[in-house]
Protein backbone atom coordinates (compact mmCIF):
# COMPACT_ATOMS: atom_id res chain seq x y z
CA UNK A 1 0.00 0.00 0.00
CA UNK A 2 0.91 3.24 -1.24
CA UNK A 3 1.74 6.23 1.96
CA UNK A 4 1.63 9.99 0.68
CA UNK A 5 3.18 12.78 2.56
CA UNK A 6 2.29 16.04 1.84
CA UNK A 7 5.11 16.49 -0.86
CA UNK A 8 3.77 13.35 -2.31
CA UNK A 9 0.59 14.21 -4.16
CA UNK A 10 0.03 11.59 -6.79
CA UNK A 11 -3.62 9.49 -6.44
CA UNK A 12 -3.01 7.12 -4.20
CA UNK A 13 -3.49 3.22 -5.63
CA UNK A 14 -6.11 0.64 -3.47
CA UNK A 15 -5.20 -2.60 -2.08
CA UNK A 16 -5.01 -5.30 -4.12
CA UNK A 17 -5.86 -9.20 -3.53
CA UNK A 18 -9.67 -8.74 -2.69
CA UNK A 19 -11.66 -11.61 -3.74
CA UNK A 20 -15.09 -10.00 -3.25
CA UNK A 21 -14.03 -6.93 -6.04
CA UNK A 22 -12.63 -7.68 -9.09
CA UNK A 23 -9.38 -5.75 -10.52
CA UNK A 24 -12.20 -4.36 -13.61
CA UNK A 25 -14.64 -2.71 -10.78
CA UNK A 26 -11.78 -1.53 -8.63
CA UNK A 27 -10.20 0.18 -11.69
CA UNK A 28 -13.80 1.77 -12.00
CA UNK A 29 -14.00 3.01 -8.72
CA UNK A 30 -10.57 4.44 -8.57
CA UNK A 31 -11.11 6.51 -11.97
CA UNK A 32 -14.91 7.84 -10.80
CA UNK A 33 -12.41 8.67 -7.50
CA UNK A 34 -10.12 10.85 -9.38
CA UNK A 35 -12.93 12.56 -11.45
CA UNK A 36 -14.72 13.72 -8.53
CA UNK A 37 -14.78 17.39 -7.95
CA UNK A 38 -14.73 17.63 -5.02
CA UNK A 39 -11.25 16.63 -2.87
CA UNK A 40 -11.15 13.16 -1.53
CA UNK A 41 -8.58 12.22 0.83
CA UNK A 42 -7.97 8.84 3.49
CA UNK A 43 -5.90 9.01 6.64
CA UNK A 44 -4.33 6.65 8.69
CA UNK A 45 -3.61 6.67 12.53
CA UNK A 46 -0.42 8.24 11.93
CA UNK A 47 -1.91 10.86 9.34
CA UNK A 48 -0.09 9.14 6.21
CA UNK A 49 -2.29 9.76 2.95
CA UNK A 50 -3.55 5.84 2.05
CA UNK A 51 -5.69 7.46 -0.50
CA UNK A 52 -5.76 10.84 -2.59
CA UNK A 53 -7.80 11.66 -5.56
CA UNK A 54 -6.72 14.47 -8.15
CA UNK A 55 -8.64 17.37 -6.65
CA UNK A 56 -7.68 16.27 -3.01
CA UNK A 57 -3.73 16.18 -4.56
CA UNK A 58 -4.17 19.96 -6.01
CA UNK A 59 -5.50 21.27 -3.01
CA UNK A 60 -2.42 19.58 -0.94
CA UNK A 61 0.03 21.52 -3.63
CA UNK A 62 -1.86 24.88 -3.01
CA UNK A 63 -1.33 24.33 0.92
CA UNK A 64 1.84 23.66 0.34
CA UNK A 65 2.77 26.56 -1.03
CA UNK A 66 0.68 29.16 0.83
CA UNK A 67 2.22 31.85 2.46
CA UNK A 68 0.63 31.19 5.46
CA UNK A 69 3.25 29.39 7.73
CA UNK A 70 2.83 25.45 7.52
CA UNK A 71 -0.20 25.08 6.93
CA UNK A 72 0.16 21.27 6.12
CA UNK A 73 1.69 20.66 9.11
CA UNK A 74 -1.13 22.47 11.03
CA UNK A 75 -3.44 20.26 9.20
CA UNK A 76 -1.97 17.24 9.97
CA UNK A 77 -1.83 17.92 13.33
CA UNK A 78 -5.70 18.43 13.19
CA UNK A 79 -6.31 15.71 11.48
CA UNK A 80 -4.37 13.07 13.89
CA UNK A 81 -6.44 14.76 16.68
CA UNK A 82 -9.80 14.03 14.96
CA UNK A 83 -9.05 10.66 14.50
CA UNK A 84 -8.18 10.10 18.03
CA UNK A 85 -11.40 12.52 19.13
CA UNK A 86 -13.95 9.88 16.69
CA UNK A 87 -15.68 13.11 16.11
CA UNK A 88 -16.59 14.32 12.57
CA UNK A 89 -16.63 17.79 11.86
CA UNK A 90 -17.20 20.39 9.03
CA UNK A 91 -14.67 23.15 8.53
CA UNK A 92 -14.39 26.05 6.32
CA UNK A 93 -10.21 26.58 5.53
CA UNK A 94 -8.66 29.68 3.96
CA UNK A 95 -5.41 29.26 1.65
CA UNK A 96 -4.26 32.85 0.87
CA UNK A 97 -1.51 32.24 -1.74
CA UNK A 98 0.21 35.65 -3.23
CA UNK A 99 -2.34 37.81 -4.20
CA UNK A 100 -5.02 35.33 -4.35
CA UNK A 101 -7.79 33.83 -1.67
CA UNK A 102 -8.77 30.03 -1.81
CA UNK A 103 -11.98 29.19 0.42
CA UNK A 104 -12.22 25.54 0.81
CA UNK A 105 -15.82 23.63 2.61
CA UNK A 106 -13.79 21.02 4.43
CA UNK A 107 -15.67 17.33 6.04
CA UNK A 108 -13.55 15.17 8.11
CA UNK A 109 -15.02 11.84 9.27
CA UNK A 110 -13.50 9.44 11.80
CA UNK A 111 -14.59 5.99 10.05
CA UNK A 112 -12.72 2.66 10.90
CA UNK A 113 -12.80 -0.05 8.38
CA UNK A 114 -11.46 -3.76 8.60
CA UNK A 115 -9.84 -2.70 12.30
CA UNK A 116 -8.17 0.16 11.22
CA UNK A 117 -8.91 3.52 12.18
CA UNK A 118 -9.14 5.99 9.20
CA UNK A 119 -10.34 9.50 8.25
CA UNK A 120 -12.39 10.23 5.31
CA UNK A 121 -12.00 13.80 4.61
CA UNK A 122 -13.99 15.74 1.54
CA UNK A 123 -13.16 19.07 0.40
CA UNK A 124 -15.16 21.41 -2.18
CA UNK A 125 -13.88 24.88 -3.91
CA UNK A 126 -16.21 27.34 -2.42
CA UNK A 127 -13.73 30.35 -3.10
CA UNK A 128 -16.47 32.27 -5.90
CA UNK A 129 -19.39 31.33 -3.30
CA UNK A 130 -17.19 33.13 -0.77
CA UNK A 131 -16.02 36.01 -2.73
CA UNK A 132 -19.92 36.52 -3.80
CA UNK A 133 -20.98 36.61 0.08
CA UNK A 134 -18.23 38.93 0.46
CA UNK A 135 -19.78 41.46 -1.86
CA UNK A 136 -23.61 40.83 -0.56
CA UNK A 137 -21.95 42.05 2.78
CA UNK A 138 -20.08 45.53 1.84
CA UNK A 139 -23.06 46.36 -0.48
CA UNK A 140 -25.65 45.40 2.71
CA UNK A 141 -23.10 47.08 5.46
CA UNK A 142 -20.94 49.29 3.87
CA UNK A 143 -20.94 52.37 1.72
CA UNK A 144 -19.90 51.81 -2.56
CA UNK A 145 -18.63 55.18 -2.85
CA UNK A 146 -17.13 56.10 0.35
CA UNK A 147 -16.51 52.51 2.06
CA UNK A 148 -17.90 53.93 5.20
CA UNK A 149 -20.59 51.69 6.98
CA UNK A 150 -23.82 52.05 6.54
CA UNK A 151 -27.12 52.82 8.28
CA UNK A 152 -27.64 49.26 9.40
CA UNK A 153 -24.07 49.19 10.88
CA UNK A 154 -24.40 52.25 13.23
CA UNK A 155 -28.22 51.22 14.19
CA UNK A 156 -26.43 47.52 15.43
CA UNK A 157 -23.83 49.29 17.46
CA UNK A 158 -26.30 51.76 19.09
CA UNK A 159 -28.86 49.27 19.85
CA UNK A 160 -26.03 47.25 21.24
CA UNK A 161 -25.22 50.11 23.53
CA UNK A 162 -28.67 50.45 24.43
CA UNK A 163 -28.53 47.13 26.18
CA UNK A 164 -25.03 47.34 27.74
CA UNK A 165 -25.85 49.42 31.21
CA UNK A 166 -22.31 49.99 30.83
CA UNK A 167 -22.90 52.37 28.38
CA UNK A 168 -25.65 54.36 29.27
CA UNK A 169 -24.54 57.53 28.45
CA UNK A 170 -23.55 58.33 24.67
CA UNK A 171 -24.07 60.52 21.63
CA UNK A 172 -25.39 60.36 18.06
CA UNK A 173 -24.57 63.56 15.79
CA UNK A 174 -26.44 63.68 12.25
CA UNK A 175 -24.14 65.62 9.76
CA UNK A 176 -25.27 67.15 6.59
CA UNK A 177 -22.86 68.88 4.15
CA UNK A 178 -24.24 72.69 3.23
CA UNK A 179 -24.98 73.99 -0.07
CA UNK A 180 -24.17 69.79 -2.01
CA UNK A 181 -26.75 70.67 -4.31
CA UNK A 182 -25.54 73.65 -5.23
CA UNK A 183 -22.00 72.00 -5.34
CA UNK A 184 -23.73 69.30 -7.58
CA UNK A 185 -25.13 71.49 -9.76
CA UNK A 186 -22.69 74.13 -10.35
CA UNK A 187 -18.95 71.46 -10.20
CA UNK A 188 -21.10 68.19 -11.46
CA UNK A 189 -21.85 65.20 -10.11
CA UNK A 190 -18.41 63.61 -10.78
CA UNK A 191 -16.78 65.86 -8.40
CA UNK A 192 -19.70 66.28 -6.02
CA UNK A 193 -18.74 62.32 -5.53
CA UNK A 194 -15.18 63.09 -4.95
CA UNK A 195 -15.93 65.53 -2.51
CA UNK A 196 -17.90 63.09 -0.67
CA UNK A 197 -14.75 61.32 -0.29
CA UNK A 198 -12.56 63.48 0.46
CA UNK A 199 -14.83 64.66 3.13
CA UNK A 200 -15.59 61.45 4.23
CA UNK A 201 -11.31 60.90 4.73
CA UNK A 202 -10.96 64.25 6.41
CA UNK A 203 -13.78 63.05 9.12
CA UNK A 204 -12.28 59.57 9.68
CA UNK A 205 -8.74 60.95 10.37
CA UNK A 206 -10.34 62.44 13.70
CA UNK A 207 -12.18 59.47 14.43
CA UNK A 208 -11.20 57.50 17.66
CA UNK A 209 -11.28 54.02 18.11
CA UNK A 210 -14.72 53.99 19.99
CA UNK A 211 -15.99 56.32 16.97
CA UNK A 212 -18.05 54.92 13.94
CA UNK A 213 -18.80 57.47 10.91
CA UNK A 214 -21.60 56.26 8.67
CA UNK A 215 -22.85 57.40 5.57
CA UNK A 216 -26.67 56.90 5.38
CA UNK A 217 -27.59 58.64 2.51
CA UNK A 218 -26.16 61.28 -0.12
CA UNK A 219 -24.76 64.08 1.88
CA UNK A 220 -25.74 62.85 4.98
CA UNK A 221 -23.40 61.04 7.34
CA UNK A 222 -24.43 59.68 11.22
CA UNK A 223 -21.55 59.78 13.65
CA UNK A 224 -21.35 57.77 16.55
CA UNK A 225 -18.90 59.55 19.45
CA UNK A 226 -18.68 57.34 23.00
CA UNK A 227 -18.18 59.89 25.45
CA UNK A 228 -19.67 62.72 28.01
CA UNK A 229 -21.69 65.72 26.83
CA UNK A 230 -19.11 68.42 26.57
CA UNK A 231 -15.76 65.89 25.05
CA UNK A 232 -18.51 65.29 22.12
CA UNK A 233 -18.74 69.37 21.88
CA UNK A 234 -15.59 69.34 21.63
CA UNK A 235 -14.32 66.32 19.59
CA UNK A 236 -17.37 67.14 17.17
CA UNK A 237 -15.75 70.91 16.96
CA UNK A 238 -12.60 69.87 16.23
CA UNK A 239 -13.92 67.66 12.97
CA UNK A 240 -15.84 71.16 11.51
CA UNK A 241 -12.67 73.05 12.02
CA UNK A 242 -10.71 69.89 9.69
CA UNK A 243 -13.48 70.56 7.37
CA UNK A 244 -12.52 74.58 7.02
CA UNK A 245 -9.49 74.25 4.41
CA UNK A 246 -10.67 73.71 0.95
CA UNK A 247 -10.73 70.78 -1.07
CA UNK A 248 -8.75 70.48 -4.16
CA UNK A 249 -10.63 68.44 -6.81
CA UNK A 250 -9.76 68.09 -10.38
CA UNK A 251 -8.55 71.30 -10.27
CA UNK A 252 -11.17 73.18 -8.63
CA UNK A 253 -11.17 74.85 -4.82
CA UNK A 254 -14.11 74.02 -2.94
CA UNK A 255 -15.21 75.14 0.67
CA UNK A 256 -17.20 72.63 2.23
CA UNK A 257 -19.21 72.74 5.74
CA UNK A 258 -21.25 70.44 7.55
CA UNK A 259 -24.36 71.08 9.79
CA UNK A 260 -24.27 68.81 12.78
CA UNK A 261 -27.28 68.27 15.35
CA UNK A 262 -26.62 65.83 18.75
CA UNK A 263 -28.91 64.11 20.48
CA UNK A 264 -27.80 62.37 23.30
CA UNK A 265 -28.86 59.09 25.39
CA UNK A 266 -30.83 58.16 27.45
CA UNK A 267 -31.82 62.50 27.90
CA UNK A 268 -33.06 62.95 24.12
CA UNK A 269 -34.35 59.00 23.48
CA UNK A 270 -33.96 55.60 24.80
CA UNK A 271 -34.55 53.95 21.07
CA UNK A 272 -31.90 54.25 17.87
CA UNK A 273 -34.45 55.45 15.89
CA UNK A 274 -35.84 58.11 18.56
CA UNK A 275 -32.24 59.53 18.79
CA UNK A 276 -31.66 59.43 14.98
CA UNK A 277 -34.78 61.24 14.61
CA UNK A 278 -33.85 64.15 17.43
CA UNK A 279 -30.27 64.65 15.90
CA UNK A 280 -31.91 65.25 12.67
CA UNK A 281 -34.48 67.33 13.82
CA UNK A 282 -31.41 69.12 15.82
CA UNK A 283 -29.29 69.64 12.43
CA UNK A 284 -32.07 70.91 10.39
CA UNK A 285 -32.67 73.64 13.07
CA UNK A 286 -28.74 74.96 12.63
CA UNK A 287 -29.35 75.11 8.62
CA UNK A 288 -32.31 77.12 9.52
CA UNK A 289 -30.16 79.36 11.74
CA UNK A 290 -27.07 79.68 8.71
CA UNK A 291 -25.29 76.36 8.16
CA UNK A 292 -21.60 75.26 9.80
CA UNK A 293 -22.52 74.87 13.54
CA UNK A 294 -23.87 72.22 15.68
CA UNK A 295 -26.52 72.61 17.97
CA UNK A 296 -27.96 69.95 20.65
CA UNK A 297 -31.44 68.40 20.98
CA UNK A 298 -34.05 70.16 23.12
CA UNK A 299 -37.41 69.88 23.69
CA UNK A 300 -38.64 73.22 21.87
CA UNK A 301 -37.05 72.12 18.29
CA UNK A 302 -39.60 69.18 19.00
CA UNK A 303 -42.18 71.33 18.94
CA UNK A 304 -40.95 72.78 15.60
CA UNK A 305 -40.45 69.76 14.10
CA UNK A 306 -44.37 68.75 14.63
CA UNK A 307 -45.07 71.90 13.72
CA UNK A 308 -43.10 71.30 10.14
CA UNK A 309 -44.99 68.10 10.22
CA UNK A 310 -48.39 69.57 10.40
CA UNK A 311 -47.77 72.06 7.81
CA UNK A 312 -46.51 68.53 5.60
CA UNK A 313 -49.49 66.70 6.54
CA UNK A 314 -51.57 69.36 5.55
CA UNK A 315 -49.88 70.64 2.10
CA UNK A 316 -50.12 67.22 0.53
CA UNK A 317 -54.20 67.45 1.76
CA UNK A 318 -54.51 70.29 0.50
CA UNK A 319 -53.31 69.29 -2.80
CA UNK A 320 -55.51 65.97 -2.83
CA UNK A 321 -58.52 68.59 -1.91
CA UNK A 322 -57.45 71.28 -4.19
CA UNK A 323 -57.21 73.86 -1.67
CA UNK A 324 -55.03 75.93 -3.22
CA UNK A 325 -55.92 79.75 -5.16
CA UNK A 326 -54.34 82.25 -6.91
CA UNK A 327 -53.98 85.84 -6.15
CA UNK A 328 -52.79 88.25 -8.62
CA UNK A 329 -49.92 91.47 -7.98
CA UNK A 330 -50.26 93.98 -10.68
CA UNK A 331 -46.65 95.22 -12.32
CA UNK A 332 -46.85 98.72 -12.00
CA UNK A 333 -45.92 101.76 -14.52
CA UNK A 334 -44.85 104.70 -11.83
CA UNK A 335 -45.04 107.30 -14.38
CA UNK A 336 -48.36 106.56 -16.46
CA UNK A 337 -50.00 104.04 -13.21
CA UNK A 338 -51.02 101.79 -16.15
CA UNK A 339 -50.71 98.32 -15.44
CA UNK A 340 -47.75 96.44 -17.42
CA UNK A 341 -48.42 92.85 -16.17
CA UNK A 342 -49.70 90.71 -13.36
CA UNK A 343 -47.91 87.94 -11.35
CA UNK A 344 -49.60 85.38 -10.61
CA UNK A 345 -49.26 83.76 -6.74
CA UNK A 346 -50.03 80.53 -5.44
CA UNK A 347 -51.73 80.76 -1.77
CA UNK A 348 -53.17 77.74 0.57
CA UNK A 349 -56.44 78.07 2.22
CA UNK A 350 -56.02 76.05 5.91
CA UNK A 351 -58.73 73.58 7.44
CA UNK A 352 -60.56 77.10 8.63
CA UNK A 353 -60.48 78.64 5.14
CA UNK A 354 -57.72 81.19 6.33
CA UNK A 355 -55.18 82.39 3.68
CA UNK A 356 -51.60 81.07 4.37
CA UNK A 357 -48.57 83.06 3.07
CA UNK A 358 -46.00 81.34 0.89
CA UNK A 359 -43.58 81.35 3.38
CA UNK A 360 -45.33 78.57 5.18
CA UNK A 361 -45.47 76.00 2.74
CA UNK A 362 -43.79 77.15 -0.72
CA UNK A 363 -39.89 75.83 0.28
CA UNK A 364 -41.66 72.09 2.17
CA UNK A 365 -43.28 72.13 -1.38
CA UNK A 366 -39.84 72.18 -3.17
CA UNK A 367 -38.17 69.66 -0.45
CA UNK A 368 -40.84 67.32 -1.03
CA UNK A 369 -41.37 67.33 -4.48
CA UNK A 370 -44.44 68.76 -4.65
CA UNK A 371 -43.95 72.09 -5.90
CA UNK A 372 -44.86 70.49 -10.21
CA UNK A 373 -47.85 69.76 -9.08
CA UNK A 374 -48.79 73.85 -7.61
CA UNK A 375 -47.27 75.58 -10.68
CA UNK A 376 -49.52 73.08 -12.98
CA UNK A 377 -52.49 74.17 -10.37
CA UNK A 378 -51.74 78.32 -11.23
CA UNK A 379 -51.51 77.61 -14.99
CA UNK A 380 -54.62 75.89 -15.05
CA UNK A 381 -56.39 78.57 -12.54
CA UNK A 382 -54.92 81.51 -15.29
CA UNK A 383 -56.51 79.48 -18.13
CA UNK A 384 -59.62 78.94 -16.68
CA UNK A 385 -59.76 82.54 -15.68
CA UNK A 386 -58.27 84.11 -18.48
CA UNK A 387 -61.77 86.26 -19.60
CA UNK A 388 -61.95 87.30 -15.72
CA UNK A 389 -58.37 88.25 -15.54
CA UNK A 390 -58.54 90.28 -19.06
CA UNK A 391 -61.40 92.81 -17.81
CA UNK A 392 -59.67 93.31 -14.78
CA UNK A 393 -56.17 93.65 -15.93
CA UNK A 394 -56.24 93.92 -19.03
CA UNK A 395 -56.06 92.22 -22.77
CA UNK A 396 -52.13 92.96 -22.85
CA UNK A 397 -51.12 92.61 -19.58
CA UNK A 398 -48.01 89.89 -19.16
CA UNK A 399 -48.73 87.00 -17.05
CA UNK A 400 -45.91 86.08 -14.70
CA UNK A 401 -45.09 82.71 -12.76
CA UNK A 402 -42.47 81.47 -10.51
CA UNK A 403 -40.83 78.24 -11.02
CA UNK A 404 -38.18 77.43 -8.62
CA UNK A 405 -34.64 77.01 -9.24
CA UNK A 406 -34.97 72.95 -8.71
CA UNK A 407 -37.52 73.04 -10.96
CA UNK A 408 -35.62 75.33 -13.75
CA UNK A 409 -32.89 73.00 -14.00
CA UNK A 410 -35.13 69.86 -14.79
CA UNK A 411 -35.69 69.57 -18.26
CA UNK A 412 -38.52 67.05 -17.97
CA UNK A 413 -40.79 69.25 -16.33
CA UNK A 414 -39.66 72.46 -17.93
CA UNK A 415 -40.53 70.81 -21.24
CA UNK A 416 -43.73 69.47 -20.44
CA UNK A 417 -44.45 72.90 -18.88
CA UNK A 418 -43.59 75.01 -22.02
CA UNK A 419 -46.07 72.43 -23.61
CA UNK A 420 -49.10 73.37 -21.46
CA UNK A 421 -48.43 77.05 -21.98
CA UNK A 422 -48.00 76.54 -25.53
CA UNK A 423 -50.82 74.81 -25.32
CA UNK A 424 -53.02 77.71 -23.51
CA UNK A 425 -53.14 79.47 -26.99
CA UNK A 426 -51.40 82.64 -25.82
CA UNK A 427 -47.70 81.95 -25.17
CA UNK A 428 -46.66 85.08 -25.51
CA UNK A 429 -48.58 86.90 -22.67
CA UNK A 430 -46.38 84.79 -20.23
CA UNK A 431 -43.50 85.70 -18.29
CA UNK A 432 -41.13 82.60 -16.41
CA UNK A 433 -40.03 84.22 -12.80
CA UNK A 434 -36.73 82.23 -11.81
CA UNK A 435 -33.71 82.59 -8.99
CA UNK A 436 -30.25 83.66 -9.71
CA UNK A 437 -29.29 80.66 -9.35
CA UNK A 438 -31.23 79.12 -12.30
CA UNK A 439 -28.70 80.69 -14.57
CA UNK A 440 -25.86 80.93 -12.81
CA UNK A 441 -25.62 77.03 -11.50
CA UNK A 442 -24.28 74.43 -13.97
CA UNK A 443 -28.16 73.17 -15.17
CA UNK A 444 -29.85 72.83 -17.84
CA UNK A 445 -32.01 76.25 -17.95
CA UNK A 446 -29.33 78.22 -20.28
CA UNK A 447 -28.42 76.26 -22.77
CA UNK A 448 -31.56 73.24 -23.32
CA UNK A 449 -34.51 75.18 -21.59
CA UNK A 450 -34.31 78.86 -22.83
CA UNK A 451 -34.57 78.01 -26.80
CA UNK A 452 -37.43 76.30 -25.65
CA UNK A 453 -39.11 78.95 -23.97
CA UNK A 454 -37.90 81.99 -26.48
CA UNK A 455 -39.08 79.30 -29.47
CA UNK A 456 -42.86 79.46 -28.16
CA UNK A 457 -42.71 83.40 -26.76
CA UNK A 458 -42.70 83.17 -23.23
CA UNK A 459 -40.63 85.71 -21.35
CA UNK A 460 -37.77 85.72 -18.71
CA UNK A 461 -37.88 87.38 -15.54
CA UNK A 462 -35.22 86.88 -12.94
CA UNK A 463 -36.70 86.99 -9.50
CA UNK A 464 -35.20 88.63 -6.20
CA UNK A 465 -32.14 90.14 -7.87
CA UNK A 466 -29.42 90.77 -5.90
CA UNK A 467 -29.58 88.42 -2.94
CA UNK A 468 -28.93 85.11 -4.76
CA UNK A 469 -25.19 84.19 -6.66
CA UNK A 470 -24.83 87.04 -8.54
CA UNK A 471 -22.70 86.77 -11.05
CA UNK A 472 -21.41 89.56 -13.44
CA UNK A 473 -19.55 87.16 -15.42
CA UNK A 474 -22.51 84.61 -15.80
CA UNK A 475 -25.63 88.00 -16.20
CA UNK A 476 -23.56 88.96 -19.58
CA UNK A 477 -24.46 85.23 -20.96
CA UNK A 478 -28.10 85.29 -20.04
CA UNK A 479 -30.71 86.45 -22.34
CA UNK A 480 -33.53 87.74 -19.59
CA UNK A 481 -36.22 90.18 -20.41
CA UNK A 482 -36.28 91.92 -16.48
CA UNK A 483 -34.44 92.05 -13.59
CA UNK A 484 -36.87 92.11 -9.96
CA UNK A 485 -35.04 93.99 -7.76
CA UNK A 486 -35.22 92.23 -4.39
CA UNK A 487 -37.51 94.41 -1.95
CA UNK A 488 -34.58 94.32 0.43
CA UNK A 489 -32.35 97.19 -1.84
CA UNK A 490 -35.95 99.19 -2.10
CA UNK A 491 -37.03 99.44 1.71
CA UNK A 492 -35.96 102.74 2.68
CA UNK A 493 -34.33 103.18 -0.33
CA UNK A 494 -34.37 106.82 -0.19
CA UNK A 495 -32.81 106.94 3.50
CA UNK A 496 -30.03 104.65 2.80
CA UNK A 497 -27.54 106.17 0.73
CA UNK A 498 -25.58 102.65 0.51
CA UNK A 499 -28.71 100.85 -1.00
CA UNK A 500 -29.13 103.80 -3.62
CA UNK A 501 -25.33 103.11 -5.20
CA UNK A 502 -26.45 99.62 -5.57
CA UNK A 503 -29.45 100.76 -7.22
CA UNK A 504 -27.78 102.78 -9.84
CA UNK A 505 -25.41 100.01 -10.53
CA UNK A 506 -28.31 97.35 -11.15
CA UNK A 507 -30.20 100.04 -13.36
CA UNK A 508 -27.00 100.47 -15.77
CA UNK A 509 -26.38 96.57 -15.60
CA UNK A 510 -29.36 96.14 -16.69
CA UNK A 511 -29.94 98.77 -19.17
CA UNK A 512 -26.34 98.02 -20.93
CA UNK A 513 -27.86 94.59 -21.27
CA UNK A 514 -31.47 95.37 -22.48
CA UNK A 515 -33.41 94.64 -19.38
CA UNK A 516 -36.66 95.86 -18.32
CA UNK A 517 -36.06 96.59 -14.53
CA UNK A 518 -38.96 96.01 -11.61
CA UNK A 519 -38.31 97.20 -7.93
CA UNK A 520 -39.96 94.91 -5.32
CA UNK A 521 -41.92 95.60 -2.26
CA UNK A 522 -43.02 99.19 -2.75
CA UNK A 523 -44.66 99.89 0.70
CA UNK A 524 -44.68 103.78 0.69
CA UNK A 525 -44.87 106.98 -0.58
CA UNK A 526 -41.10 108.12 0.19
CA UNK A 527 -39.76 104.75 -1.45
CA UNK A 528 -42.14 105.56 -5.05
CA UNK A 529 -40.81 109.28 -4.95
CA UNK A 530 -37.03 108.29 -4.85
CA UNK A 531 -37.55 105.76 -7.35
CA UNK A 532 -39.23 108.46 -9.52
CA UNK A 533 -37.20 111.50 -8.61
CA UNK A 534 -33.34 109.57 -8.56
CA UNK A 535 -34.02 106.75 -10.94
CA UNK A 536 -34.82 105.65 -14.59
CA UNK A 537 -36.93 102.80 -13.16
CA UNK A 538 -40.03 102.43 -15.22
CA UNK A 539 -41.73 99.74 -13.31
CA UNK A 540 -42.52 98.70 -9.63
CA UNK A 541 -45.05 96.16 -7.66
CA UNK A 542 -46.26 96.28 -4.29
CA UNK A 543 -48.85 96.87 -1.29
CA UNK A 544 -48.71 100.73 -2.15
CA UNK A 545 -50.35 99.79 -5.64
CA UNK A 546 -52.44 97.07 -4.66
CA UNK A 547 -52.51 93.68 -2.59
CA UNK A 548 -52.72 90.36 -3.78
CA UNK A 549 -56.18 90.28 -5.45
CA UNK A 550 -57.59 86.71 -5.19
CA UNK A 551 -59.76 84.97 -8.09
CA UNK A 552 -62.68 84.98 -6.25
CA UNK A 553 -62.67 88.75 -6.07
CA UNK A 554 -62.13 89.58 -9.18
CA UNK A 555 -65.10 90.57 -11.06
CA UNK A 556 -65.75 91.43 -14.94
CA UNK A 557 -65.40 95.39 -15.34
CA UNK A 558 -64.11 96.32 -12.52
CA UNK A 559 -60.16 97.48 -13.00
CA UNK A 560 -58.13 96.95 -10.27
CA UNK A 561 -57.54 100.26 -9.43
CA UNK A 562 -61.06 100.92 -8.08
CA UNK A 563 -59.98 98.77 -4.96
CA UNK A 564 -56.83 99.90 -4.89
CA UNK A 565 -58.12 103.97 -4.52
CA UNK A 566 -60.45 102.64 -1.92
CA UNK A 567 -57.34 101.28 -0.12
CA UNK A 568 -55.59 104.50 -0.18
CA UNK A 569 -58.65 106.80 0.43
CA UNK A 570 -58.47 104.85 4.16
CA UNK A 571 -55.17 105.80 4.87
CA UNK A 572 -54.36 108.86 7.14
CA UNK A 573 -52.83 111.28 5.33
CA UNK A 574 -48.81 111.79 6.45
CA UNK A 575 -47.91 115.06 7.45
CA UNK A 576 -44.89 117.31 6.20
CA UNK A 577 -44.90 115.04 2.75
CA UNK A 578 -45.86 115.65 -1.05
CA UNK A 579 -49.90 114.88 -1.81
CA UNK A 580 -49.84 112.19 -4.35
CA UNK A 581 -52.82 111.84 -6.24
CA UNK A 582 -54.12 108.94 -7.97
CA UNK A 583 -57.52 109.74 -8.49
CA UNK A 584 -57.24 108.33 -12.42
CA UNK A 585 -56.27 104.77 -10.48
CA UNK A 586 -54.09 102.72 -12.53
CA UNK A 587 -54.50 103.10 -16.67
CA UNK A 588 -55.07 99.58 -18.73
Amino acid sequence: MHSFTKNDFQAGTAPTGQDDISSNELRILRDLLQLLPAGVTVQDEQGQFILVNEAAASQLQLAAGASQPSPVDERHAANLDLLRSGRPVVIEEVLACGASKYVFLTAHRPVQIAGRNLLISTSTDISEQKAFEDQLFRSAYYDELTGLPTRRVIEHRVNGLIRDSAQSHFALAFLDVDNFKHINDYYGHAIGDALLVELSKRLGHALRETDILSRISGDEFLLLPISGNEEVAEFIHIMQERLKAPFFIEDSEIFASTSIGVSLHPMHGRSYEALRQNADIAMYRVKNNGKGATAFFDNSMEREALARMKIEQSLRLAILEKRFCCAFQPKVDIRTQEIKGIEALVRLRDDEGVIQAPGTFINLAVELGLIDELTFLVLAEIVKSIDLINDTFGPTATISINVAAKQAGNVEFMRRFARAIEETGFPKRFMIEVTEDAFVTRSHFQDQILPILRGIGVGISIDDFGIGYSSLSALADITADEIKIDRSFITDIHKRPRSQGILRAIESLSEALGMMVIAEGIESYEELTYLQAATKIRYAQGYYFAKPIFLEDLKPATPVASEARASMAARPAQEGRQSYSRASGFRR
